[in-house]
Order: C-alpha cells, then sequence, then structure tokens
C-alpha cells in the first residue's frame, strides 16, 4: 500500500493529542491523528469527565440530605446507581463526539487502529481493514498512561476494581477499600462514601493527599473523617486473599499487619505511561520508568519526534498536556513556543470538600530557600460562604518575604477548584502582594477570601 504523507502525526487522541492535532491544522500543517479506543482518551471517557459526573450525583445527593437546614423539605431521598452511571456515561458520550467534530471541522485526518514507529519518519497504523503505512517529518506521543497494577493486588472487574470497574460498577459497595489517597483515589473514596458505602482509604505516605501543603491535609483528613471515613496513613496493603463475595486485606500499619474485610477494593496507586508496543527501542528513545524522557520542549532527542502528556511524566494532568500539545504544534509550524512550566499548573481534586493548589507549598518553599509570608482565610468569615452553607474550608497563600512574590496558593472548600486559577493567572502575570492587595474583588463572592488570605499575610486582614 502507497505510503500517506503528512507533516505532523500524533499518535493518541487524549486532551494532549487531539488539542496538538487542532493548533498543527490551525498552523496550516497537514495533521493525521491515530486513535486505537475513543476520541478524547482516558480523561473524556474514564477519567476527568465521567468521575466529575459522578461527584456531582453524589454532591446533590448530599445536598438533598440538608434540605432541612435551606427551609426545605426532601423526604425519602434515594438514589439510582444505574441512572447515576447512566447519566455519566451520556457526558462521555456528548463529549466524545465533539472531538470527532472538532477534528474534522479543523480537516485532521483520523485513523482507528493501533500504532507502531517502524522507523524515523514513519508511523504503520494496524485498522480494521488492514495496514496503513504513514509518513511525517514530525511525529508526536500522546500515547497516555494506564493504571499502575501491584503484584497481588491486581483489578479482576469483580471483587477488586481500577478506575474503570468503579466508572461502572456492577454494585454498591458495601464495605469499601481504597488503597492510595491521590486525587484518582480520594474521589472515588468521596462518591461511594457520600452514597453510603462504609469507606476504608489506606495510604502509604504520612498524609491524605500527599503532594498537597500539609496544612490542607490535615483538614481534608478531618472533614474526610467526620462524614465517615476511615483514613489509615503510613500503612501499605501487603496482600488480598479474595473469597466468594469478599476480600481479606492484609495492612501494614505501625509495624503490625492487622486483617480487615471488605466486599470492594478499589486500587489508585499511581499511573504507567502507555510506551509499550511503539518500536521505541529500536528508535532509540529515552524511557525512564514507563516515561518517556523530553526536554522542555517536549523534544525526546530523535529528530522530529516528541512526547507530551502523561508519557512524558508528572504532572499527569489533562490541562498540562493539552498545553504542551499546543506548544510542540507551534513548533512544528516554526512559531514561538513558551515550555510549559510544571510550578504554575494548578492541581484539583473534586473530592468533597474540594482541594485545589498551585505553586510551592509551605514546606516546598522553605526547603527551596525562601523567608516566607503565610497568610490564611477561613471560609467561616466569608458571607457568600455562610450563605451558601459551606462555611468549612481554608485559602492559604505563600509569598516571597524579599519581593513579594506569590510563590504558591492552597485552597480546601466548596467551589476552590474554579478559585484556583485567579492565582494562577496571578502567577502568570508575575504578580506581586501588592497588585493582589490593591485588586477589587466583588462582594459577596467566595473569591474575596483570596483577597483576605493576601491580606492576613502582610498583616493586614480585615474579616478575622
Amino acid at each position: 500500500m502507497a505510503s500517506k504523507s503528512f507533516d505532523m502525526i500524533v499518535i493518541g487522541a487524549g486532551p494532549g493529542g487531539y488539542v496538538a492535532a487542532i493548533r498543527g491544522a490551525q498552523n496550516g500543517l497537514n495533521v493525521a491523528i491515530v486513535e486505537r479506543e475513543h476520541m478524547g482518551g482516558i480523561c473524556l471517557n474514564w477519567g476527568c469527565i465521567p468521575t466529575k459526573a459522578l461527584l456531582r450525583s453524589s454532591e446533590v445527593f448530599h445536598l438533598m440530605h440538608r434540605a432541612k437546614e435551606f427551609g426545605l423539605k426532601a423526604d425519602g431521598v434515594s438514589y439510582d446507581l444505574d441512572a447515576v452511571v447512566k447519566r455519566s456515561r451520556g457526558v462521555a458520550k456528548q463529549l466524545n463526539g465533539g472531538v470527532g467534530h472538532l477534528l474534522k471541522k479543523n480537516k485532521v485526518t483520523a485513523f482507528m487502529g493501533e500504532a507502531t514507529l517502524p522507523a524515523k519518519g514513519m508511523v504503520s497504523v494496524k485498522t480494521d481493514k488492514g495496514t496503513e503505512e504513514l509518513t511525517a517529518k514530525n511525529i508526536v506521543l500522546a500515547t497516555g498512561a494506564r493504571a499502575r497494577e501491584l503484584p497481588g493486588l491486581e483489578a479482576d472487574s469483580d471483587l477488586v476494581w481500577t478506575y474503570k470497574h468503579a466508572l461502572l460498577p456492577p454494585r454498591m459497595p458495601k464495605k469499601l477499600l481504597v488503597i492510595g489517597s491521590g486525587a484518582i483515589g480520594i474521589e472515588f473514596a468521596s462518591f461511594y462514601n457520600t452514597l453510603g458505602a462504609d469507606t476504608t482509604v489506606v495510604e502509604v505516605m504520612d498524609r491524605v493527599l500527599p503532594v498537597e501543603d500539609a496544612e490542607i491535609s490535615g483538614l481534608a483528613k478531618k472533614a474526610f473523617t467526620k462524614q465517615g471515613m476511615k483514613i489509615m496513613e503510613k500503612a501499605m496493603v501487603k496482600q488480598l486473599d479474595r473469597a466468594k463475595g469478599k476480600v481479606t486485606a492484609h495492612i501494614e500499619v505501625g509495624g503490625k499487619v492487622e486483617k480487615q474485610e471488605f466486599d470492594t477494593v478499589i486500587s489508585a496507586v499511581g499511573i504507567v505511561g502507555n510506551v509499550e508496543g511503539l518500536g521505541l527501542e529500536g528508535l532509540g528513545v529515552k524511557v525512564d520508568r514507563t516515561h518517556v524522557v523530553t526536554d522542555e520542549f517536549c523534544r525526546t532527542g530523535v529528530d522530529g519526534l516528541y512526547a507530551i502528556g502523561d508519557i512524558a511524566g508528572a504532572p499527569w494532568l489533562a490541562h498540562k498536556a493539552s498545553h504542551e500539545g499546543v506548544m510542540v504544534a507551534d513548533l512544528v509550524a516554526g512559531k514561538h513556543a513558551h515550555p510549559v512550566k510544571p510550578e504554575s499548573i494548578a492541581g484539583c481534586t473534586y473530592c468533597h470538600p474540594q482541594v485545589a493548589s498551585v505553586g510551592l507549598s509551605e514546606a516546598k518553599a522553605k526547603e527551596a530557600g525562601y523567608d516566607v509570608k503565610v497568610g490564611r482565610f477561613p471560609f467561616i468569615g466569608n458571607g457568600k460562604a455562610i450563605a451558601l452553607g459551606e462555611p468549612e474550608g481554608l485559602v492559604k497563600t505563600v509569598f516571597d518575604k524579599k519581593t513579594g512574590e506569590l510563590l504558591g496558593a492552597h485552597m480546601i472548600g466548596a467551589e476552590v477548584t474554579e478559585l484556583i486559577q485567579g492565582y494562577v493567572v496571578g502567577r502568570q502575570l508575575e504578580t506581586t502582594e501588592e497588585d493582589l492587595m490593591n485588586t477589587v474583588f466583588p462582594h459577596p463572592t467566595l473569591s474575596e477570601m483570596m483577597h483576605e488570605s493576601v491580606l492576613d499575610a502582610y498583616g493586614k486582614v480585615i474579616h478575622i
């Protein structure tokens, strides 16, 4: 079969790949994209989007139980798990179709199939109809990642689930064990716990949400415990004994192993890059612990070959992948491109309460040698938070004492995943404490707490 030639070929149509393809086409390049499974990738079909749809259902359910507080009446409140899941799948399906439409609109040629790189500048795609040979000077790897499986703790889709099983549950867990308290683990723990599962979370590090600021982790643990979750820190699941309808977990904590029985286990112990079967070894691509090694411009060191998103390493976030996709598409088109700075990327966790952060934690800032000024403002001091019935939470800001640079911002509470962007923009514009203090925040809004937290760092707080 004659080979088809393109300016740029993207492998993987997740939030990194499809965005790279669209921007490439906008830049006047002739672009092809190869996807083996779903347009929109894991994020859209099995990750960020459907989990948010599930969590929204559990949030509404939680609020329905609080109706009385708001002067409302709702009796006999219950849920239909199948209908909750069906809504979540519908949301994913709608967006999946949207990605296909965007690619078509931008004249990107899409191939559904499995890609390999037989030689430099070549992509072979195994489709239902046979094999397509494609060539391009520039190839972008955006193959993403999958759930890490630990020996003995592998998923079986019945008793032990990965995130995929947890999104399409065969039943409602009664007694649930979640292994890992990063964003994925804690979001599922939050969802199932709110719907009534007796939930235990095991975390190997010394605190839940270990990448967050320690103070925020502490507040999160307090909130989760109040909701009835059991949180086990500095603990490790050593083995799972599976029997009919139950799993006995051997959990090592404080040097002792204790056994606990569960009917469902969700494993959320990190991810591994999809680097196998592509032919990367033959091209001389450097892979370190399942991730392709790149420079700040996502170049692999092999001429014309780039890697973006989860396959290129942390932070494993969709918005990082998308921005890297745009950067690479601009580079390929000969435009000026800015590297994506990991410390400027916000992390958002949609548990209840929500958690969001950008930049350095207080401890990391001190470790880096900064003399810091720290400000805090609690939700209880904010009129809008009280009116919403969400008086629990905190906004925390970390500044460089010498220059007034905003080093980091950390939040827990209602809607903080939306609020964090204010600080992200501030950091992008290299704002100082003075700029933030002189900014007028609208009233009554939750965003006023962001202003007050800055004021607090400099001893000028008004409302506490």
